[in-house]
């Protein structure tokens, strides 16, 4: 594989273009990845500042920071049409995160070739916008700007957002003297206010007690309904057996197991299984 490639967002050419467009869209992948590929570069030398990075490129001259090559994901190539819900199954470390990342459109591939069809909303790593210095009314005004939401909408979603999270009494505290369980709770509640075309979601039922955890799959649930595509990344076999009907299996990064979910987990625990024994 070469060292990089240019990159490319949509992986159609103009002909495939205009041949598309005869085609209904309800047949059209929303999903596309053709080799892809991701490589990520990690610099040794954490002593290597902006100011050295510029002069080498205004001098021309080749950097001497010691780096490494990690490719996460290697020459993935799936679709996934309207109407399929996808679990990422894999092992710590497998390139599961980076994948979905990938699909959010977070991390540009390396090399290959991306197509995304629709909106996209991205369950991941929820909260990560809130400012703690604000109220919990605050920062779901200011989380629904970043999902597209007016400010009067999201004042709207609030009386609703309150009674399922029962945070009622907590919306005019700064986040920071929330707790961490308060803090997901609310960022769940926001996150899943959204109606997506792709739905991402990377192990989002992990969000308070078991109590909350119930009314957490069941909101999911609609949210999922409503979804065109759902693609979740969990540990939680049991959640993948309820939610998705396809699998994809990634080891190492690449993508070595893709099927109806319930194959795909039994592969994926039995290989595990005789890698421990092993």
């Amino acid at each position: 594989m070469p060292r990089s490639s240019r990159k490319k967002t949509k992986w159609f050419s103009d002909s495939d273009r205009a041949a598309s467009a005869t085609l209904d869209p309800g047949m059209m992948p929303l999903i596309e990845l053709a080799d892809v590929s991701l490589r990520f570069v990690n610099y040794a030398d954490k002593q290597y500042s902006l100011k050295r990075a510029m002069l080498d490129l205004v001098l021309r001259r080749e950097s001497n920071a010691p780096k490494g090559e990690f490719w996460a994901l290697r020459e993935l190539s799936f679709r996934v049409h309207q109407g399929e819900r996808i679990g990422i199954i894999g092992g710590n470390g497998a390139g599961k995160s980076t994948l979905l990342r990938l699909l959010a459109r977070i991390y540009p591939p390396t090399s290959g070739q991306v197509a995304i069809r629709g909106n996209v909303a991205p369950l991941i790593e929820m909260g990560a916008g809130f400012n703690p210095e604000l109220s919990g009314t605050d920062n779901i005004v200011f989380n629904g700007a970043m999902l597209g939401f007016s400010k009067q909408e999201m004042l709207a979603k609030a009386a609703g957002i309150y009674e399922f999270t029962g945070l009622q009494e907590f919306a005019d505290l700064p986040l920071k003297y929330y707790s961490s369980g308060m803090y997901m709770r609310l960022a769940f509640a926001i996150a899943t206010e959204v109606h997506p075309d792709i739905l991402l979601i990377d192990e989002a039922l992990g969000v308070g007690d078991a109590a909350f955890i119930e009314k957490a799959k069941e909101r999911l649930r609609g949210l999922v309904d409503r979804s065109k595509v759902v693609v979740i990344v969990s540990h939680d076999m049991e959640s993948l057996r309820e939610f998705c009907t396809r699998g994809l299996w990634v080891q190492h990064g690449r993508l070595v197991g893709d099927g109806p979910i319930n194959a795909v987990i039994e592969a994926y625990l039995n290989a595990t299984t005789a890698r421990i024994s092993a």
